[in-house]
């Protein structure tokens, strides 16, 4: 299977949600201490990977946080998403480089960075994607910042006694192979922790979860979410699109907190 592709306005619509979850979870990580703890010599500039980045979001809401100069590798399969990612600001360096993750993951320079990074990705990726990745990474005893990884929930308010029946066909759907072998979805964050710590990793996470009370990404998600059922259950049509008509009628009144985590891990120095 093809790896999926995300269009440029799915990821401008979620971005500043993302970035509003991000905060939250960046306090209860410590985030900004932890990183200057992680900060390279002084007079060196942070080199960082950026995995899956997309249109840079991930950069824009990360940079600002590294502080000082940074060079960053910003690594997607996608060249239209590469080439709508902004020029930075002034001390911030990019390089684009497009790259089939599935196929080459180990060429990337592991043993050149300070952090690697990704959003929105581990959610996508299987279990022997999750595993090489953790090898890569702990061969170069490089950190890492995986965020926004979905963990199954979704609360709706208010409740429709369709929710559990299209939620559960949605999260079904989510671990069909998105390019990367039969995706984790809401599994990936209790994948990845483990192997991490198995690979000398100290690890923290925390809560990333969007609160959308906006009725255009509210619109999104209900379809993506009834249009994902309708894909798993066919023969449960009716019942996925009346769920859809009834969140639709009442979009103005909802609101949805979509459960998310975000990790960092760091090696333990020996």
């Amino acid at each position: 299977m093809s790896v999926e592709t995300f269009s440029a306005d799915w990821l401008g619509l979620r971005e500043p949600f993302d970035a509003a979850a991000r905060d939250e979870a960046a306090a209860r990580l410590q985030l900004d201490d932890q990183l200057a703890a992680l900060r390279p010599p002084s007079g060196t500039p942070w080199r960082v990977i950026d995995l899956a980045c997309g249109t840079g979001a991930n950069q824009r809401w990360l940079a600002p946080r590294l502080r000082g100069p940074q060079q960053w590798l910003m690594v997607d399969h996608d060249d239209a998403l590469l080439r709508r990612i902004p020029e930075p600001v002034e001390g911030v360096s990019l390089v684009r480089q497009r790259l089939d993750l599935m196929a080459s993951l180990e060429a990337l320079p592991w043993h050149a960075a300070h952090l690697v990074t990704a959003s929105a990705l581990l959610d996508l990726v299987g279990t022997a994607w999750l595993h090489r990745l953790v090898t890569a990474c702990a061969s170069a005893r490089v950190p890492l910042l995986l965020s926004l990884s979905v963990d199954g929930r979704h609360i709706w308010t208010p409740a429709d006694p369709g929710d559990a029946e299209v939620g559960a066909l949605f999260a079904a759907h989510q671990r069909r192979d998105k390019g990367f072998g039969p995706a984790l979805g809401a599994q990936a964050v209790a994948t990845l922790l483990p192997a991490l710590r198995h690979a000398g990793y100290r690890v923290r996470q925390a809560r990333s979860d969007w609160q959308v009370d906006t009725s255009q990404l509210l619109e999104s998600l209900i379809d993506g979410m009834a249009e994902a059922a309708l894909e798993q259950a066919p023969l449960r049509t009716v019942a996925s699109r009346g769920w859809q008509g009834r969140r639709r009628s009442l979009v103005t009144q909802t609101r949805l907190r979509v459960g998310h985590a975000d990790v960092l891990a760091w090696p333990v120095r020996t």
